[in-house]
């Protein structure tokens, strides 16, 4: 199995990736462990993902549309609200999803925003089982100096990341081809950077099947 859709070189592969992520998501996806400190977490075990993205970007619906729960994640509607990492176990210790506490949010005291620096930082930095992060941004907008501050991080991490574009219901294709375009261009310059960018939807569903895909291509790699 190719390491993932950009390496898929046939139909054939692409589709064998498709349903190896369709048959992974099919497994029970529970909530485990949450931590709001470098020392409060669990033990390294097996291979790990991790959702990061600004504070209502959409990382709780797009958990819960990959897993099919509409209640695996808490949506919230306020910026900013989760700030601990939760872990959640996908098929019994094949794949732990990290949900990371959204960063940019606006109304959060300076120390609660240098926290969250410090605890990324030493999460990502910490554990040699985290495989990609799935950086999150939102389709609407224009890229914050947020996001770009997340990628200088990822990369003095060391960390490989992949740009996931949410909410692709909420735009017109113009829009959406030119929001596209710019963060390709953006992560051309960036090394740590997947070059494939995935667009997705929570509500329609678009994009989901070939995330789930990359998904499982790391789940094995």
């Amino acid at each position: 199995m190719p390491g993932g859709l950009a390496e898929a070189g046939t139909e054939e592969e692409r589709a064998a990736l498709i349903e190896a992520g369709r048959l992974l998501f099919a497994r029970p996806c529970r909530f485990f462990f949450a931590a709001q400190r470098i020392d409060q977490l669990p033990p390294i075990g097996g291979p790990e993902i991790a959702l990061c993205g600004r504070s209502n970007v959409g990382k709780s619906s797009l958990l819960n549309a990959l897993t099919g729960q509409k209640a695996l994640a808490r949506v919230s509607h306020t910026p900013g609200r989760t700030q601990q990492l939760n872990f959640f176990d996908l098929d019994d210790g094949r794949l732990t999803i990290v949900d990371m506490p959204g960063y940019g949010f606006a109304q959060a005291p300076k120390a609660v925003k240098a926290d969250w620096q410090g605890l990324m930082f030493d999460f990502l930095r910490g554990r040699p089982t985290l495989r990609r992060v799935l950086l999150l941004m939102d389709c609407r907008v224009e890229t914050k100096p947020a996001d770009r501050a997340a990628m200088d991080l990822l990369a003095e991490a060391a960390v490989a990341y992949q740009v996931v574009l949410t909410k692709a219901d909420a735009v017109k294709p113009p829009q959406l081809a030119k929001r596209l375009a710019e963060v390709q261009a953006l992560i051309r310059k960036r090394t740590a950077a997947h070059p494939l960018v995935l667009v997705t939807s929570s509500e329609t569903g678009q994009g989901i099947p070939e995330l789930r895909a990359e998904i499982a291509a790391l789940s094995v790699a």
